[in-house]
């Protein structure tokens, strides 16, 4: 799984948050590593030089093996607070779409099944 990470030019320290980044996508996504190719990550500052509350966004975009991409944002008061809500958001919604294609394969096989046993009586 690559990890690509993107700052506005109001983002300082873009090294050490890139890093900061990665390992926290890395560690929430580890467990559908094997079905996500690339994950696009875009941190802005919304106000800039002004100060606001949850001012600070994260943007993830994964791309699926098979499937067009996903994308979540989360709006925090730092970039952290961000980054650990819009990786949270974007692993529940994989699980659920890696999910539902379990579910759905699982009602294939389950039918396939049940056809098979129809027919040996």
């Amino acid at each position: 799984m690559q990890i690509q990470v993107n700052t506005d030019k109001s983002i300082e320290g873009a090294e050490a948050l890139a890093a900061h980044v990665r390992g926290v996508v890395a560690d929430v996504l580890n467990h559908f590593s094997d079905q996500i190719t690339r994950v696009e990550v875009h941190l802005s500052d919304e106000n800039g030089a002004k100060s606001g509350q949850d001012d600070m966004r994260c943007m993830l975009e994964a791309r699926l093996e098979g499937r067009p991409p996903v994308a979540v944002t989360h709006h925090a008061a730092t970039l952290h607070m961000a980054v650990d809500g819009a990786a949270d958001k974007l692993a529940r919604m994989i699980d659920r779409i890696l999910g539902r294609q379990r579910d759905q394969k699982n009602r294939g096989d389950d039918k396939s099944a049940a056809v098979l046993t129809s027919a040996e009586e």
